[in-house]
């Protein structure tokens, strides 16, 4: 394959993440009218683009306030003690998220990360008590590897998975005395 063709793949590529990014709730004629690309075409990326995992899932943005659900998120720097294949499947597993299930906590995103703390997972609960209570089962699964921990609250999001909070307004009422 000539390498502007590769290149021109990627370039068609992007735009069409672009505008999902915008709204993956686009129909393929949307975005074909959009891009300036014909039906198939589109149809064919995103597929492609799903096979090869670049796509690994479409959801929708929720306002947790008005699901009554509050938004957290935990910080977690990691010990030097070595990681064990026994750990690494509990994570693979996300034997987390089936422990708290039943208790209406919602893992919303989880990260390994390099800075001051090792990896952050974004969860939803009913209230502050759930949360703690999920620290805990946190604390208890991955015990002798957790050297510190922070429980922070969300207040207010003003971007949640790109799109900006359509209340944006409502930021006032945390920044204003």
């Amino acid at each position: 394959m000539p390498k502007n063709s590769i290149m021109q793949i990627e370039k068609d590529e992007k735009k069409i993440l672009e505008e999902l990014e915008t709204n993956a709730n686009k129909s393929v004629n949307e975005i074909a009218k959009t891009c300036g690309f014909s039906r198939q075409k589109v149809w064919r990326i995103i597929k492609n683009l799903e096979k090869n995992n670049t796509i690994w899932g479409y959801i929708p943005v929720l306002d947790e306030v008005k699901l009554n659900k509050k938004s957290f998120i935990l910080l977690m720097k990691k010990t030097s003690k070595p990681v064990t294949q026994e750990l690494m499947d509990q994570i693979i597993n996300r034997e987390l998220s089936k422990k708290v299930k039943k208790t209406g906590i919602e893992i919303i995103s989880s990260f390994y990360t390099n800075g001051i703390y090792d990896w952050v997972v974004c969860f939803n609960a009913a209230d502050l008590k759930d949360a703690k209570g999920f620290v805990e089962v946190f604390n208890k699964l991955y015990q002798g590897y957790v050297s510190d921990i922070h429980l922070l609250e969300n207040m207010f999001s003003v971007v949640g998975s790109r799109i900006a909070n359509p209340e944006i307004e409502r930021l006032n009422d945390f920044l204003t005395i």
